[in-house]
């Protein structure tokens, strides 16, 4: 392609809520944190260092004798969500990352445990959410 020279209508998402194909096997509940797996499709959030944060269920989707891709989810992204926390979260976390527990729950930690004898943490078990905005008694807020 080469470079525009007159006005051009573009298309254009708000990407509030965006479709995404989910993965074969997966029932996702509305609510829920929902990921992105390294096929490129919707799975419940869940421990796993190679998901991806695509935002929280709109609605609620049931591909558990589907096909990868056969149904999708609408995830509404972009916006700060509260999500429970795993008690590891203290305010001296904020504005630091959030990462995955669960398709609720959030930890301050990557779930990176140090091998015998190493003081440094080990590779990461959790896939990060997002920043952490506000932390309440019931949850905490991430964008």
């Amino acid at each position: 392609m080469t470079a525009i020279t007159t006005p051009r209508d573009t298309p254009l998402r708000d990407c509030t809520l965006v479709p995404v194909p989910v993965a074969a096997g997966e029932v996702i509940p509305m609510g829920a944190i929902v990921c992105v797996n390294a096929k490129g499709f919707a799975v419940n959030g869940k421990e796993d260092a190679a998901l991806k944060y695509a935002g929280c269920a709109d609605e609620s989707v049931n591909n558990k004798d589907g096909k990868d891709g056969e149904q999708f989810i609408v995830v509404r992204a972009n916006k700060a969500f509260k999500w429970a926390s795993d008690g590891s979260i203290t305010q001296a976390s904020l504005l630091s990352r959030a990462y995955i527990v669960d398709n609720q729950t959030l930890s301050a930690s990557n779930g990176g445990k140090p091998a015998e004898g190493q003081t440094p943490a080990g590779e990461a078990t959790r896939s990060s959410a997002g920043k952490i905005i506000l932390i309440e008694s019931d949850g905490v807020w991430i964008f």
